[in-house]
C-alpha cells in the first residue's frame, strides 16, 4: 500500500484574516466581509484583505528594496508560504518543491505598466520579469531559500487544487520528498471587475444583507463578488504528529469546449472529478462538501446538479466561503481546503447563513470542489487523521 500523503500545515491571507485564530473566528459569525469600493466611477462590492493582513503586506513590502517592485499577488504568496513552512518546521536550504499558481498573476502591476506605456510609449526596466506568471513561485522559492523545483501555473479558478495534484504527483514520482502548494490572487482592479461585469455575473451594488448569494439556487440574479488573498499548504508523506488531513482521494476532469466558459447544465466535469476522488467509497462516508459555488446562477446550479447526480439521497452537508470572502480565483481552492481542515480540527460545521443544511454529528471526511473557465474541475477528498 502506498504511503499516505498528508497536509502538515496550511496558512493564508485573505479577508478572513492572516492567522488561524482570526480566520476561524471569522467563520463563526454570520456577517460577510465585503466592502463597497469605487473603481473609477464604478462602485462595487469586493473582498479585500483584513486590516491585519494589509499591515503584514506593507511590512513585507518595505522589508526589502526588491520587494517594493513586486505585485501584490507575489507578496500575498510569500506571506502565506512563509507561515506555512514555519508551521511545518521546514528550514532554510531544505529540499522541497514549490508550486504556487494564480489565475491572472501580476494583475495590478501589469495594468500599471501598461498604462504607463500608453502614456509614455515606453515602460520600466523591470516590467517583463515582474509580471510573468512564474514570478510568484520564483520569488517564494527565493524568499524561502528552497532547493527543489519551483512552478507557477494557471488553470483559472481550479489553480490551487491543481497545485495539490502536481505536488502529490511529484511526491509519488520520487522526485521530491516535500512540496509547498497553493494559489495567490490580487484581482481587485477596475479592469478585472469590468471584465466580470461584461460577463454579467457580478453582484449589483445594492445594500443587500448578503451581496453574494453563493449556493442559493433561488437567488434569481448573478451575485459573484471578487476577493483577494493567498493560501499555501505543506505536503509530506506519512501520518505524523503534524498531520492536519490525509489526502484520501484526488479527482480531475475537463469538459469539451463548447463555449468560453464551458460548464454543462449538470457539470459533467465535476461529476467525473468527484467520482474519481471518491473511488469506491460509500457516499454516506462523506460528511461535508465545500462547493466551488461562485455565486452565479449557472455555476451554482450546475454544481448542485452534479452533486445530486453523484450522491443522490446520500447528499452531505453543503457549504462554501464565497458568500463571505468572495471569489479569489486561483487562490479560492486553497481557502476552501483551509476551511475544510478547520472544520475537521474543530469538529464544527461552518455553513451559509441563508441556507439550511443539517450539520453532521461528526466530521471525518470533507470533499472540496473547484472548477474554472475551460471546464477544468478538481475534487479533493480529505480525511481526519485522528480517525
Amino acid at each position: 500500500m502506498a504511503q499516505p500523503i498528508t497536509i502538515t500545515s496550511i496558512a493564508s491571507i485573505s479577508p478572513l484574516g492572516n492567522n488561524e485564530e482570526d480566520i476561524w473566528a471569522s467563520y463563526q459569525h454570520e456577517n460577510h466581509l465585503f466592502k463597497k469600493v469605487t473603481f473609477g466611477d464604478m462602485p462595487a462590492w469586493v473582498g479585500s484583505l483584513s486590516e491585519s493582513g494589509r499591515l503584514e503586506i506593507e511590512i513585507l513590502r518595505n522589508s526589502n528594496s526588491k520587494y517594493q517592485n513586486l505585485d501584490d499577488s507575489v507578496l500575498y504568496g510569500i506571506s502565506s508560504a512563509r507561515r506555512a513552512v514555519a508551521y511545518a518546521g521546514w528550514g532554510e536550504n531544505e529540499n522541497f518543491g514549490v508550486n504556487i499558481g494564480s489565475s491572472r498573476g501580476a494583475t495590478g502591476l501589469f495594468e500599471k505598466y501598461h498604462n504607463e506605456f500608453l502614456r509614455k510609449g515606453s515602460t520600466a526596466v523591470l516590467t517583463s520579469p515582474t509580471t510573468t506568471l512564474g514570478n510568484i513561485s520564483s520569488w517564494i522559492a527565493h524568499d524561502l531559500k528552497s532547493k527543489g523545483p519551483n512552478i507557477s501555473h494557471s488553470i483559472t479558478c481550479s489553480t490551487a487544487l491543481h497545485a495539490i495534484l502536481n505536488g502529490v504527483a511529484w511526491l509519488r514520482s520520487g522526485m521530491a520528498e516535500k512540496f509547498l502548494v497553493g494559489g495567490s490572487e490580487a484581482p481587485l482592479t477596475s479592469f478585472t471587475i469590468a471584465q466580470m461585469r461584461a460577463l454579467k455575473i457580478y453582484a449589483q451594488e445594492d445594500n443587500s444583507e448578503y451581496p453574494c448569494r453563493a449556493l442559493d439556487l433561488d437567488k434569481g440574479k448573478n451575485s459573484m463578488v471578487l476577493g483577494e488573498g493567498a493560501g499555501a499548504a505543506c505536503l509530506e508523506f506519512g501520518i505524523g504528529k503534524n498531520a492536519l488531513a490525509i489526502i484520501e482521494g484526488l479527482g480531475f476532469a475537463t469538459e469539451s469546449l463548447e463555449h468560453n466558459i464551458s460548464l454543462s447544465a449538470e457539470a459533467q466535469c465535476l461529476q467525473d472529478s468527484m467520482l474519481m476522488a471518491l473511488g469506491g467509497l460509500d457516499r454516506k462516508e462523506v460528511d461535508i462538501i465545500v462547493m466551488h459555488a461562485p455565486g452565479t446562477i449557472k455555476g451554482d446550479t450546475a454544481e448542485f446538479a452534479a452533486i445530486q447526480k453523484v450522491f443522490g439521497n446520500s447528499k452531505p452537508a453543503l457549504t462554501t466561503n464565497k458568500w463571505k470572502v468572495g471569489h479569489t480565483f486561483g487562490a479560492s481552492g486553497m481557502l476552501s481546503i483551509e476551511m475544510a481542515i478547520l472544520m475537521l480540527q474543530h469538529q464544527r460545521f461552518s455553513g451559509v447563513p441563508f441556507m439550511n443544511f443539517n450539520p453532521p454529528q461528526k466530521i471525518n471526511r470533507v470533499l472540496i470542489n473547484a472548477v474554472g473557465f475551460g471546464g477544468n474541475a478538481v475534487s479533493i477528498l480529505l480525511k481526519n487523521p485522528k480517525n
